[in-house]
């Protein structure tokens, strides 16, 4: 960073909308499945005929309780939606139902970790709304074509306080919240789908100011990395500006995601601008103590309590804790394994080595893996018992175990003879042999070349096809020198 960016402190408040994960939309039953052909999920009241009258989705209330109860927030228990008239061309009413005096969860925060340590993101509120259409530029030369089908999907919106001062915090708290949605299965986080979008509202003061600049929103940022790419460009060009003596107009721009850029869209409206009232189509809504305490009894263990309970619990590094707890999937799986097999670290290790490069070659999650956690429990027995070598496991067994995915891993090892030679009066003669022909080296051996160790473990598992059990070669050879 310059000397003049030294001088200044970013501000970063975000606003990330997700599309909750319902059959239906937020007020009909049209679909909201991802892909389908164009203007295909619509009825009556997503197309705002007359006469057509919405009628709320409680699974999406539950699903916005559920996030705000992860969040830490209050619950608002009365709730109301309301109107907000800004003319979207892509809704059929020309107005929003979203809320405005009566978010359903206030205050709360979110935790996150960087190279300059622990915060808590504060949240303002978390509020729910319908999402627009898509406008399509590129199906007509000279018109604007609609896609109805996303119009009306139940979203709710996420809002910071001012509590961001850097794109790294801006990235760890989108990749924070993106894990949370998935863990709680509240939305699939897919940002490229546009079922999860930021929106960042960006501003500068010089440093020892208490006194917010003006801000300017960067919008529908559809990925973590754009989130951070964003901020760093609009910090730069507001301290820019700054350092020329120019005044910063509040605005709402996009971004460029191939050179890397924003630019204006429009200046920026005030909450006035909306003219929100309580939408008269729909009766406000009580939330009972007794519905938000049956969602919060459903809220799994998230990431983060997670990691502790791998470190502290389990003994894990907090890299593998981190890796293993980045997918929900990812972390049952290894907590069912470990269900048969108290090596937790060995665990660790199947999971971050063999499995996950055996899902990435396939480009597959773990919830296709052919394999039980019981069974790569029991190939792990096989390596701890000593009958395999984790060399011997890990590449012929396991592969031949994907094959035969209801085979059991120590008779299909005995059955394609990988079961490792333990017993001494066979390793022996092979070891005797092996020293007989590396005379010279045992020589050099004995004058302190211990290096050489390792040379005559690896001919006698040669000699041996791989089936030498490592250790106990170890321990006859050593013998044999002394």
């Amino acid at each position: 960073m310059n000397t003049i960016s030294e001088q200044y402190e970013v501000v970063i408040g975000l606003e990330v909308h997700a599309q909750l994960l319902t059959q239906s939309k937020l007020f009909c039953g049209d679909s909201i499945a991802f892909g389908a052909d164009a203007n295909t999920h619509v009825s009556p009241v997503t197309l705002a005929h007359p006469g057509s009258l919405p009628k709320m989705n409680r699974e999406a209330i539950a699903h916005a309780v559920k996030m705000g109860l992860a969040c830490h927030c209050e619950i608002e228990q009365k709730n109301y939606f309301a109107r907000k008239n800004y003319f979207y061309p892509d809704l059929p009413k020309g107005y929003q139902i979203s809320q405005h005096t009566t978010p359903i969860c206030k205050n709360g925060y979110v935790s996150i970790k960087t190279e300059a340590g622990k915060k808590e993101v504060r949240l303002n509120r978390i509020h729910m709304e319908e999402d627009a259409g898509k406008s399509l530029h590129d199906v007509n030369e000279s018109n604007t074509a609609v896609d109805y089908n996303r119009a009306g999907t139940p979203l709710i919106e996420i809002v910071t306080e001012p509590d961001l001062r850097s794109s790294e915090e801006a990235f760890a708290y989108v990749s924070e919240l993106r894990k949370m949605v998935r863990y709680l299965g509240v939305c699939d986080g897919n940002m490229e789908e546009g079922s999860m979008r930021c929106d960042a509202n960006i501003s500068v003061r010089k440093r020892g100011d208490e006194k917010l600049g003006t801000k300017v929103e960067v919008k529908n940022l559809n990925s973590i990395r754009n989130v951070k790419r964003a901020i760093d460009f609009e910090a730069q060009r507001l301290i820019k500006k700054l350092e020329a003596g120019e005044t910063i107009r509040q605005q709402t721009r996009s971004f460029d995601a191939h050179n890397g850029t924003t630019f204006a869209i429009r200046d920026k409206e005030d909450a006035e601008d909306y003219r929100y009232f309580p939408d008269p189509d729909l009766t406000p809504f009580d939330l009972k103590s007794e519905f938000i305490e049956s969602i919060r009894a459903e809220i799994p263990a998230l990431p983060a309590e997670r990691v502790h309970t791998y470190i502290h619990q389990y003994g894990l590094s907090e890299y593998d804790a981190t890796v293993l707890t980045e997918e929900k999937d990812v972390a049952d799986y290894f907590e069912a394994a470990i269900g048969h097999t108290q090596n937790y670290k060995a665990v660790a290790n199947w999971m971050l080595g063999p499995v996950k490069s055996f899902l990435n070659e396939q480009s597959q999650p773990i919830s296709g893996f052919v394999l039980q956690p019981a069974q790569v429990a029991a190939l792990i027995k096989c390596v701890d018992d000593g009958k395999l070598s984790f060399s011997t496991a890990s590449t012929r067994l396991f592969q031949l175990l994907i094959q035969n995915p209801t085979a059991a891993p120590d008779a299909l090892a005995a059955q394609h003879n990988l079961i490792q030679q333990s017993d001494a009066s066979a390793l022996e003669p092979v070891v005797d042999a092996v020293l007989e022909q590396l005379a010279d080296k045992v020589v050099a051996y004995k004058k302190g070349k211990k290096g050489l160790l390792a040379l005559f473990v690896g001919e006698v598992m040669k000699r041996t096809k791989g089936k030498a059990d490592p250790k106990k070669t170890n321990e006859i050879i050593l013998e044999k020198l002394k």
